[in-house]
């Protein structure tokens, strides 16, 4: 089997903070998920998130105007430079300090970068071919606070910013004798949104409590006149200004803006800003804090969203209200606008919600909200097409693994879902949870038709349905018992106790009525539903059972206990066929409240979810930790480890502690923050899987609550505190063809085959690109046909044939057929103009390298003859020495020629 499983796509989660941001046709949303970014593209309704990741929660992402590019920012002001186009970091930078917001210019020349009380501006990386791709322009003071926004004009001269001192101040992007920079006040609170109006510099500017100025400038954009140094002496005052920064880092041209405005000089007028209005948008005080805003300058709509969930829609600069609409009962954390105007689309960072609104037609065209809280169990369909998810939120979510999309959420449970199974129809879903009731619901009509209860009130941490789909079982957590009902009737049919424990996990045997049960207490119960529900066997275990698991042909068993260990059971005999000491493989890492090592604490932990591949060989292990291992059974050997996140965000994921984090009181974590009230920092009690969410600072810690194989073994997925993850083998692009038509079918080049049409054959099977069926038609013709073939082959097949028999050499066992091929294709006259020119290549790459070792001899021989006089017997043999591995060097070139 292989492992080569890499990640594919992330479901379960569509926003958590930052900007969303369109593409330039306007039909997909960029959203930061956590470290990573997910794509949606709305037209076709699909997801894909990028295999890249920042070390921490990305706060802003900014995309060129050609759509091209993005720069992600994280939490800690690390930067990454993304081509998506072929989905890969090409830059790596670091701004040092949390970085609020970044924006391209229109022109895509320039972008600029706000962090504390600065806006940086940088040539934007991919206009020329520089090296460093991040090259600071000029470095713009004024603000005496945070800045939180950016805008710019249409034509890229000028860029107003934001700020949290409740000012707003327009820069020039270049020296305009008639704009340096400019101060507006007239707000009250923190600046949400500044943007200019369509070929002017109007602007908007828009405040936290729901204030809205509008702006006129005296001056049109063509009225910005480029300032002339007159003198040397304002050449050295610039050269002066481009100091280095607190950082130690180059910070370009500084300009330092003031309260009052620049004063005119000579016959050029400064640029002057007056406020025409003023607007509120809390007049009857049924809002509170305005929190995100957009503006589109061609339809002058302008976008608010507040922290009650509702969002506005105005008409400037007139202040008509469009449409006043409630979305969540959450904050709205990020607004924006398609290119056309069309389309708004918002994200609510508290539910995790992604909502892409037609304003004209007021209907949603994309609505997508994952589990709030964390995930707790998820299960493949029978056609692995499907995924299941059940969340501590108390719903249960149905994703296409096609799509990344969720298509039907039920809220019927009133409590966090444990776990969550398909029926072997596929069409059925059966859930269990906390609030005493295991439901099934139907694909069909998308509702709950059954719902299961027990006589008592119990709740209920494990499920399963047997093969049939007759059959429901779910475990109790305070009871220790275990209640199977009839799908069917939804009548409770039998209640089996015997465990003396909680029960942990059930699993139905593939191909018969037999059902394993783990518990707390030490033991594995095989139960038979044929003969009166009786206790076929009792497996002993040695610590605490916590997963137990059926290998898809019913033969053997896994169970996963609480001193680390995986033990291997032969359920018809009930002995212990093998076990994996697997507690050293999880690599716990250290929370930052812990005052043990990852070390000790990793004594306590174990795997908590295991499943078999699907082939039954392999098992795929995971717990309170970041790795996912993959066992093969029969060796009991460790095959590969996967590292499901790399984000600091998250708690216990580093072995170590950070030094710099570290004081003579202790760790920073275990430090009081707030005005105290004598009791210090409340640690977190034993075994506490979320950490304390009353705390001021909650760090989710990382951990793998449930692990599934899809049943047709290209993939497989896991619930974390990241999402739901999906690792595949069809990560790579399969299907690619060449010069495609409807004529080119498998069916067609067999047929051609069965003609003896073999050059015909050959040339389609090319044209549909499929190695496995261009392997069978190139193995089909005979052997005396090759030579016939190669001469009629056209021009253009030639290189990709020696491409494919180069490949089929190094893996096939036909030696002498493929090498009959690559001789009749070579010593062929009609492709001699390809051969010179590859021969002309490899000479000269020869040649290059020969001229090199030349260069290198020479070098060598220089140092050598500066060097002291007494060394001379050591130069001779060094001498011998380089001749001897020029001459090899040489041969071996030549040989390659030849």
């Amino acid at each position: 089997m292989k492992f080569a499983y890499r990640f594919s796509n992330l479901f379960g989660a569509v926003y958590r903070q930052g900007n969303l941001s369109f593409s330039k046709d306007g039909n997909s949303v960029v959203s930061p998920v956590g470290n990573r970014i997910s794509v949606f593209d709305l037209k076709n309704n699909k997801s894909e998130t990028l295999p890249v990741s920042t070390t921490k929660n990305i706060t802003c992402v900014g995309l060129s105007p050609d759509g091209n590019l993005a720069i992600l920012v994280d939490e800690d002001g690390a930067a990454l430079l993304v081509s998506l186009i072929t989905r890969a970091v090409l830059h790596h930078f670091h701004f040092h300090k949390p970085v609020s917001s970044i924006r391209f210019s229109p022109d895509g020349r320039k972008f600029i970068v706000t962090k504390e009380n600065v806006a940086l501006m940088y040539h934007a990386p991919g206009k020329q071919r520089e090296f460093n791709a991040f090259v600071l322009d000029k470095s713009y003071y004024g603000p005496y606070d945070e800045t939180t926004c950016i805008d710019w004009t249409d034509d890229s001269k000028c860029f107003v910013v934001g700020s949290k001192d409740m000012s707003t101040w327009v820069f020039g992007a270049e020296r305009w004798a008639n704009l340096i920079y400019y101060s507006l006040g007239g707000h009250k609170d923190v600046i949400v949104g500044c943007f200019f109006e369509k070929d002017s510099l109007d602007l908007y500017t828009v405040s936290q409590d729901g204030t809205l100025c509008v702006w006129e400038s005296n001056t049109e954009l063509d009225g910005l006149v480029l300032h002339k140094r007159t003198s040397q002496r304002e050449e050295e005052d610039d050269e002066e200004q481009r100091d280095e920064g607190e950082d130690g880092e180059p910070r370009g041209e500084v300009i330092r803006g003031k309260a009052e405005a620049p004063k005119d000089e000579g016959k050029t007028k400064n640029v002057r800003y007056k406020q025409m209005s003023k607007h509120f948008f809390n007049k009857e005080g049924d809002f509170n804090n305005l929190t995100a805003a957009a503006f589109h300058k061609e339809s002058h709509i302008l976008v608010t969203g507040f922290a009650s969930g509702i969002f506005h829609l105005h008409e400037l600069p007139e202040f008509n209200l469009i449409h006043s609409l409630s979305i969540s009962d959450q904050r709205i954390a990020s607004v924006a606008m398609n290119s056309s105007g069309d389309w708004i689309g918002f994200g609510c960072s508290g539910l995790g919600q992604l909502l892409v609104w037609e304003w004209q037609s007021e209907s949603y065209v994309f609505k997508q909200q994952g589990h709030f809280n964390n995930m707790a169990s998820l299960a493949y369909s029978p056609d692995g097409q499907y995924i299941v998810t059940g969340g501590d939120d108390g719903k249960v979510k149905v994703w296409n693994t096609n799509s990344g999309l969720c298509f039907v959420t039920f809220t019927e449970h009133t409590s966090s879902v444990t776990n969550v199974t398909f029926t072997s129809s596929g069409f059925v879903i059966v859930s269990a949870s906390l609030d005493g009731t295991a439901r099934a619901y139907d694909l069909h009509r998308y509702r709950n038709f059954r719902t299961f209860t027990s006589p008592r009130p119990a709740q209920f941490s494990s499920l399963a349905v047997d093969v049939s789909g007759e059959l429901v079982s779910a475990g109790a957590q305070d009871s220790f018992e275990i209640f199977i009902w009839s799908m069917q009737t939804g009548r409770l049919l039998e209640v089996l106790g015997g465990h003396e424990g909680p029960v942990s996990c059930l699993c139905f045997s593939p191909v018969q009525s037999i059902l394993a049960s783990s518990s707390w207490d030490r033991t594995v119960r095989l139960w038979d539903m044929n003969d009166s529900w009786q206790t076929k066997e009792t497996l002993r275990l040695t610590s605490d059972g916590l997963s137990v698991s059926y290998r898809p042909d019913g033969q053997e068993l896994a169970v996963a206990t609480l001193d680390g260990e995986i033990s291997f059971w032969n359920p018809h005999t009930a002995t212990q066929t093998g076990s994996i000491v697997g507690r050293h493989d999880l690599q716990m890492g250290r929370k930052e409240t812990d005052k043990i090592t990852a070390k000790q604490s990793a004594k306590g932990k174990s795997f908590t979810s295991l499943c078999y591949s699907a082939d039954g060989e392999s098992v795929l292990a995971g717990g309170q930790s970041k790795f996912v291992c993959i066992y093969n059974v029969k060796e009991q050997i460790l095959l590969k480890k996967f590292e499901i996140s790399c984000n600091l965000s998250f708690d216990a994921m580093e072995e170590f502690l950070d030094r710099r984090k570290m004081t003579e009181f202790g760790s920073l974590a275990l430090v009081d923050e707030g005005a105290g009230d004598g009791d210090g920092v409340h640690l977190s009690l034993p075994g506490v899987k979320r950490g304390d969410m009353s705390s001021r600072h909650f760090k989710p810690e990382i951990r793998v609550s449930s692990l599934r194989f899809s049943p047709t073994g290209r993939s497989w997925a896991a619930t974390t505190t990241e999402g739901l993850l999906v690792y595949s083998l069809d990560s790579s692009l399969v299907f690619d063809p060449y010069d495609l038509d409807l004529d080119v079918t498998p069916a067609s080049i067999r047929k051609q085959l069965r003609l003896q049409e073999w050059a015909a054959a050959i040339v389609l099977a090319f044209r549909l690109n499929e190695r496995a069926l261009t392997q069978e038609v190139l193995e089909t013709v005979p052997h005396k046909e090759i030579s016939v073939v190669c001469g009629s082959l056209p021009d253009v097949y030639v290189e990709k044939l020696l491409g494919f028999v180069a490949a089929s050499l190094e893996r096939s066992g036909h030696l002498q057929f493929y090498l009959t091929w690559t001789a009749r294709v070579t010593l062929h006259s009609h492709s001699s103009s390809f051969f010179n020119q590859f021969s002309h290549n490899l000479c000269d790459f020869n040649m290059y390298n020969i001229r090199y070792a030349v260069a290198l001899s020479k070098q060598r021989g220089m140092k050598r003859a500066a060097e002291e006089e007494g060394e001379e017997e050591d130069e001779e043999e060094e001498e011998e020495l380089l001749s001897e591995g020029m001459s090899e060097a040489s041969l071996e070139d030549v040989g390659v020629a030849l």
